[in-house]
Parts: structure tokens; C-alpha cells; sequence
């Protein structure tokens, strides 16, 4: 009788997870990070979390860069919480170097929002990290998600759309 090892699972393969070229990243919104002790774990490499809080940030410094202030989405009662997030980790980083975080919006549909990143050398020739991010649109008042995003960040979002596609 033989006993079947349990399979161990998989991310899927998907554009953003997989070893993009540096080329793909042409056009995408550039946020750079220096890494700092609070970054990292005993060891000095980058803790897994602070690759979170980078992505966050650079979607954020990106949205500024399109004229939408997250403060004013919370205004007009719209939250983005993450409903979904895939990371893969290629390489660690080290205490004090210096890297990019790279973001683009890649679609939206309905209130869905996916967003595509990768963590770079700054020359572009080191892949570090690469994730995919999804939120969703939530009424803040009600706690449910929303019907539609509101107009004005509906039509700032396609200002992004139309940069990716150039």
C-alpha cells in the first residue's frame, strides 16, 4: 500500500506573480523606498509585512499623482479595503539598500480594483518582489460594498487606465 504525500499548494500563475522582464515595467508609477532597521527582521532582511505597507504606500503616492487624496475618498464615505492579495517573494532585501516599488492599476471592474506591483533594484535588474492586490469599493456610513465608485474617482481612475495602455 502507498501512501500519497500531500501536495503542497500553489499561487497561481498570473502575469504580475511570474519573472517579468524589466521592460514590463516601463509606464508603471514609481514609489522609492531606502530600508530603514524598522524595516527588517534580527537578520537584516526586509520583514514580510513592511512589503505590504510599501505596496500600500506606493498605491496611495499613485492615486495622489492622479489628483485623488485618499482622505477625500473617506470624505465622500468610500473606503478600499484588500479583499484579496498574492505575493511572491524572489529575492530578500537588505538593511539600507535602496529599491523601487513599482504599481499599476491593471483593471477595473465594477468596484473591483486590481493592482499589479513589483519591487526592484533601482537599476531595474534585480527582481525582488511581485504581488497583486485587489479592493474593493465599500460605503463607510453602511459597511457594505458599494453599488458603483463614485463618479469623480471613477473618471481619475481611467486617467490611470489610459497611462497603462500607452
Amino acid at each position: 500500500m502507498s501512501e500519497e504525500k500531500p501536495r503542497q499548494p500553489k499561487l497561481p500563475p498570473t502575469s504580475a506573480l511570474d519573472n517579468p522582464s524589466s521592460a514590463e515595467f516601463e509606464n508603471w508609477f514609481e514609489y522609492p523606498v531606502r530600508v530603514q532597521p524598522h524595516h527588517t527582521d534580527y537578520a537584516g532582511l526586509v520583514w514580510h509585512g513592511s512589503y505590504i505597507a510599501w505596496m500600500e504606500e506606493a498605491r496611495i503616492e499613485c492615486l495622489r499623482s492622479i489628483g485623488i487624496e485618499f482622505a477625500d475618498l473617506v470624505t465622500i464615505g468610500c473606503d478600499l479595503p484588500v479583499v484579496e492579495l498574492l505575493v511572491r517573494y524572489h529575492h530578500s532585501i537588505q538593511l539600507g539598500m535602496a529599491v523601487l516599488v513599482k504599481t499599476r492599476m491593471a483593471e477595473v471592474t465594477g468596484v473591483r480594483i486590481n493592482w499589479d506591483y513589483a519591487i526592484v533594484s533601482t537599476d531595474g535588474q534585480q527582481l525582488y518582489v511581485t504581488a497583486k492586490v485587489t479592493l474593493v469599493a465599500l460605503d463607510r456610513e453602511r459597511g457594505k460594498i458599494m453599488r458603483q465608485l463614485p463618479p469623480s474617482f471613477k473618471d481619475a481612475l481611467a486617467k490611470i487606465s489610459a497611462l497603462n495602455k500607452n
